[in-house]
């Protein structure tokens, strides 16, 4: 079942085209991964999903039904910028925030103290938000955004300004959130997060979808051949097995084995590259060179942008 679908989203600000012919579909208990280089139309996209602003053509759907205000009160955001009133007490904040989304106070008591304790800010109640630093300000606002457990859950950047200790533990949080069945949107350019959570992603460049799919296909569409190679022998032998079949992209000695990292075409498969090496070289290891999200962002990118030049 799909939480959320936009359909064919086209906006534009004063002559600037945001989003054009934007579509994005997020299944039901997944983490989508919304990509995107800085001004791509990520932030559009998720304003209009917030109905903060309307698109100029197309359609958002949730839970099979067309977009309408009373689904925001099933929808959790966390923006990049962080709106926390600094004067107030931090437990009146919250108890404020979430009776805006429709919980009782003894609801938003309950629910806020269970947070507190797990977060281990259950002494905090009493600060005020100008008296904590911006990493643990961030930790009240993530809170506050799924203390009414919303259905969808929308993440733009929720690991700024967070210390790796903090970090994993919003990580660890999002992940309980998925097991228990929220959707989650995460808008982040941290591509280690993204291997590490999302199942499907969208990569936004220029108000277009330029790469869509689940990571892992997302990965076998770039992947380009390349194994490492450890291997004790000579390096004539290498090079006679390899002959003109294979393409040797790089070959170093660490201790006292050799580490070749090498190509193979088409027509050929790893069987073809060992069973040309075996008789002269004793092969230590082999795994394949996969590029990871980060190197696929700046190709993809990179390609979309030339082809547009």
């Amino acid at each position: 079942m799909k939480t959320l679908e936009a359909k064919n989203i086209h906006k534009s600000y004063s002559g600037h085209k945001a989003l054009n012919d934007v579509s994005v579909s997020v299944e039901k208990g997944t983490v989508y991964g919304l990509l995107g280089p800085n001004g791509a139309g990520k932030t559009s996209l998720i304003r209009i999903i917030n109905q903060i602003t309307a698109p100029d053509q197309g359609e958002v759907w949730f839970n099979g039904e067309r977009l309408q205000p009373h689904h925001v009160e099933r929808i959790g955001y966390l923006p990049e910028e962080r709106g926390l009133y600094k004067k107030m007490k931090i437990g009146e904040q919250c108890m404020y925030l979430a009776q805006l989304k429709g919980m009782s106070s003894a609801e938003a008591k309950r629910k806020l103290m269970e947070w507190f304790k797990r977060f281990e800010i259950h002494t905090w109640w009493d600060k005020k938000v100008e008296d904590l630093s911006k990493g643990m300000a961030q930790k009240v606002q993530f809170i506050t955004t799924v203390l009414h457990e919303p259905e969808l859950l929308i993440l733009d950047e929720p690991f700024s300004g967070f210390d790796p200790i903090n970090a994993d533990l919003i990580r660890q949080e999002m992940l309980r959130l998925k097991s228990e069945g929220s959707t989650i949107i995460l808008s982040t350019h941290d591509m280690g997060s993204v291997e590490e959570l999302c199942d499907e992603i969208s990569l936004i460049n220029r108000s277009q979808v330029i790469l869509e799919g689940t990571v892992k296909d997302v990965k076998n569409r770039f992947r380009t051949r390349t194994f490492e190679l450890q291997f004790r022998g000579y390096n004539i032998d290498l090079g006679i097995g390899l002959g003109a079949q294979f393409q040797l992209l790089d070959n170093r000695k660490v201790d006292d084995t050799s580490i070749a990292t090498i190509r193979i075409p088409d027509n050929k498969n790893l069987n073809d590259l060992l069973g040309a090496l075996l008789r002269d070289l004793e092969i230590v290891s082999v795994h394949e060179i996969v590029p990871d999200m980060n190197q696929i962002f700046i190709e993809a990118v990179s390609k979309f942008n030339s082809q547009q030049a």
